[in-house]
């Protein structure tokens, strides 16, 4: 899996957004917000391969989470940013 290219992370007024470059990339119709947590790995993996495992071994890392809470959690992401044709 891997982030699509044309897509980064910016905050504006507060809120971590992903903004979209590029005609293929923008939809106004949704804005894409991220949580902390979401953020933070999106910036750890951003420009390189990862899959559930690698989110969920990067939360487990930073925050006070066990292994099956994360898996699960980084699964349910990682499923968003597909349906949101944020990763491929």
């Amino acid at each position: 899996m891997r982030i699509k290219e044309g897509f980064e992370l910016r905050n504006i007024c507060g809120e971590t957004i992903v903004v979209g470059h590029g005609k293929a990339n923008i939809d106004f119709s949704k804005i894409i917000s991220l949580n902390e947590s979401a953020a933070y790995l999106w910036t750890k993996v951003e420009n390189r391969d990862f899959d559930a495992q690698e989110l969920a071994r990067l939360l487990t890392e930073e925050y006070d989470v066990d292994e099956a809470t994360a898996l699960r959690d980084a699964t349910k992401m990682l499923q968003d940013w597909v349906d949101a044709g944020l990763a491929q």
